[in-house]
């Protein structure tokens, strides 16, 4: 990650709101339960409209029951639309006492003896389908007020279909975003060199992201967003290709950070790499602290070519939480990265020097390099000089620079 925050301010997740009003698949068999278990019924389930069909998208019922869920039953047949059109009654306590109903043939088929429907309609007055109730024999119980309670249920879902129907249009918009970004060539490289402490001089550059493309938002939101909707390895992918096409204009002396989340790493779209030409000894992988890593022996096996040609692992944001230490235990990097979050205003905070002092010794006691992240005063580098910390960046360092001002300040020492 960069040496500063990349993210302007705090980060929200643009389909987080659609999550929080909806329900589960889970949340709605609960419903669809509670419906069947209150009208007394045999087979309660929500029909989803098409073009041409509906789909009984979710359904409860008892075992032996003809229909099933993800089924698709073509809109002519049934009662569903007749009921939407005004050809049946929705509420039919005795269908043998309805002749329309009698004409439709499931109804002797199944049998349907009771049936219950009132039509799911979202917010923009558009028709998502029916919640259906029916019982296998009639309910001569039934009265208008569970024709109530089944609208009540209907507005509900009605409410959670709408929500889901943003949050797909939201996943659409976003996923547009992303390739174009993409496709026009929005995503550009900017490089952050990495200091020696003792030396001052340049020891690599780690390779961040920007995007020059709207929505303006920080290079992680366009991450997090790429990977809501399915596209967070190819964004990823992508910027390392724009990275690595970089590399030649450097010399081979100079290194390069690159960050790639562990799904990536394993998924194995970066095994062309090892075939193309690639040199992997100038290369460090970074995975950074807040990344979530299921299987350790896997991501292990993953990155072992890379290893084996030489590349580099450095965990990123160590000491911002527990995970960076499983991280390091598991896959043992040659790099760990001091959060900033420790390393800014470490000369004036004696616990922060206490934890630093901590982190580096372990480091070099298991073999590993120590770069301290988000440097920005020159007091703060003088006591990560002291303490024994090996390799700096930050914006009192360099600021993240174009590809000309890098190859500048490189060839300046």
């Amino acid at each position: 990650m960069s040496a500063v925050s990349e993210t302007a301010q705090p980060y929200r997740d643009p389909l987080a709101p659609f999550f929080e009003h909806s329900v589960s698949a889970a949340g709605l068999d609960r419903v669809l339960q509670a419906v069947r278990r209150h009208l007394s019924m045999d087979v309660v389930f929500i029909s989803r409209f098409r073009e041409s069909d509906r789909v009984l998208d979710y359904l409860d019922a008892e075992p032996g029951c003809a229909l099933r869920q993800g089924q698709a039953i073509p809109l002519s047949q049934g009662y569903c639309l007749k009921v939407f059109r005004g050809e049946l009654p929705g509420f039919i306590p005795d269908t043998s006492l309805v002749a329309a109903a009698m004409e439709i043939p499931e109804t002797l088929g199944i049998p349907i003896g009771s049936h219950l429907s009132v039509p799911i309609v979202l917010a923009n007055q558009r028709l998502f389908g029916t919640l259906c109730c029916f019982s296998y024999r009639p309910v001569a119980t039934l009265t208008e007020r569970d024709m109530d309670v089944l609208r009540a249920f209907a507005e509900f879902l009605a409410f959670h279909f709408d929500a889901a129907a943003q949050r797909e249009d939201q996943e659409a918009t976003i996923a547009h975003d992303v390739r174009l970004a993409m496709a026009a060539d929005s995503l550009r490289i900017v490089f952050q060199p990495v200091y020696g402490i003792a030396q001052r001089s340049i020891h690599a550059f780690e390779c961040l992201s920007r995007f020059d493309a709207e929505p303006r938002r920080p290079p992680d939101q366009w991450f997090s967003a790429a990977h809501a909707v399915g596209l967070g390895l190819e964004l990823e992918l992508h910027a390392i290709h724009k990275a690595l096409a970089a590399l030649q204009a450097f010399p081979r002396s100079a290194r390069f950070n690159l960050n790639c989340s562990p799904e990536l790493i394993i998924s194995g779209v970066l095994q062309p790499l090892l075939d193309d030409g690639t040199d992997f000894s100038r290369l460090v992988l970074e995975v950074t602290e807040h990344a979530i890593v299921n299987d350790y022996a896997a991501l292990a096996q993953s990155l072992g070519p890379f290893r084996k040609r030489g590349a580099g692992l450095a965990v990123d944001d160590a000491g911002a939480g527990y995970s960076s230490m499983r991280h390091i235990l598991n896959l043992q990097p040659e790099v760990i990265k001091l959060d900033m979050s420790i390393t800014q205003s470490i000369h004036s905070d004696g616990h922060r020097r206490a934890l630093a002092k901590g982190l580096i010794s372990f480091a070099h006691e298991i073999g590993s390099v120590l770069v301290a992240e988000g440097v920005e005063e020159a007091a703060e580098l003088d006591v990560l000089g002291q303490l024994g910390v090996d390799y700096a960046q930050g914006y009192y360092l360099a600021m993240p620079l174009g590809l000309d001002d890098a190859l500048r300040v490189l060839r300046e020492g």
